[in-house]
């Protein structure tokens, strides 16, 4: 290294910092020139192999050359933040460009649109933490210890003991135990499972849970329920089936399928050629759930079901992957504009 180079180094440093345009550009040329791994490193380095005659020279002119980068630095810096005055020709009296407030995201589209169509049905809005306790995420929903949900490979346990909902059941055990039946609730809100994320899976998603609680509410009133939701959402040609299933909390347990959008139930790449999308879980509140929550299972029955929101909008808008919902690209959401 010669002194010409640290002399060109510095004519370049200068000269950038003077036009720099902001206060993480300027951080950036500091951080080049003065930082733990920047130009001043390589010029002290210099020193210790630089001839013992030479030694005082060097340190001299490295000093010098720090002193002289600080110093375009500091004055760059106050005069970027010194207010600037309008251009001559700019009428400060003229009313401001409005910056539009970007669109609604899809999720909170649909979720909007379901609890819409649901409120036509007389359902009223449940919310709860997304912090739970395991009685009310497992126990109170009679769930047993054995259950593989309840593995710390499929959970999310907090230090605490507590830990963050794999579900919005939690939200019907809370309105139970604080509202007498009859009770007519749904509960959007996001959810936390341990998925390795994919095209279809994410460790964060969205669901809306269902429940109808009152005398001789049936499986009939659940078929009812789903079907006008699936026509108002998706068109009134569409059809819904239920497939016998299993849940801790539901007996009898059904998954609920519609008639797929797309191909009208032909068969196509969406519905994967069976002409039908898996939509929900349900069926009819497990007597174990009422005990649980304080209700009589002798004197009330009722349904619960859950929809995934993400599901839903990939079939509804046509999205391959469930990552795009949450990569943030400007170009995809702002499809959605609303």
């Amino acid at each position: 290294m010669h002194f010409e180079t640290i002399a060109q180094w510095q004519t370049e440093l200068t000269t950038a910092i003077g036009a720099a345009d902001s206060g993480a550009e300027l951080e950036a040329l500091r951080i080049r020139a003065l930082g733990r791994n920047g130009l001043i490193h390589d010029i002290m380095g210099a020193i210790k192999t630089a001839p013992p005659g030479d030694r005082r020279a060097w340190g001299q002119a490295a000093n010098a050359w720090k002193q002289a980068v600080q110093t375009a630095l500091d004055a760059r810096q106050a005069d970027l933040a010194r207010p600037r005055a309008a251009p001559a020709d700019f009428d400060v009296t003229l009313p401001g460009y409005w910056r539009g407030l970007g669109s609604r995201h899809p999720v909170s589209q649909l979720i909007e649109r379901a609890v819409g169509i649901f409120r036509r049905l007389g359902f009223t809005v449940a919310e709860g933490p997304e912090i739970e306790t395991v009685h009310n995420n497992f126990d109170a929903l009679n769930t047993p210890e054995s259950h593989p949900s309840r593995d710390q490979q499929d959970t999310f346990y907090l230090a605490d003991g507590q830990l963050l909902r794999c579900h919005t059941s939690p939200v019907q055990v809370r309105h139970m135990q604080a509202h007498q039946p009859p009770v007519r609730i749904v509960a959007p809100g996001r959810c936390y499972r341990r998925d390795t994320a994919d095209a279809t899976h994410s460790a964060n998603f969205h669901q809306i849970e269902g429940l109808y609680v009152a005398e001789r509410v049936s499986l009939a009133d659940l078929k009812g329920d789903l079907a006008f939701f699936a026509r108002a959402l998706l068109g009134p040609d569409v059809k819904t089936r239920l497939r016998p299933h299993f849940f801790p909390f539901t007996e009898p347990s059904v998954e609920v399928d519609f008639s797929c959008h797309v191909c009208g139930g032909q068969g196509c790449r969406v519905c994967k050629q069976s002409g039908w999308i898996e939509i929900a879980g349900a069926g009819m509140v497990d007597p174990n759930v009422f005990r649980a929550v304080g209700y009589d299972p002798e004197a009330v029955t009722g349904y619960a079901f859950g929809l995934g929101i993400e599901r839903m909008a990939m079939i509804l808008y046509g999205i391959p992957d469930i990552r795009l919902l949450y990569d943030n690209d400007v170009r995809f959401l702002s499809q959605f504009g609303v």
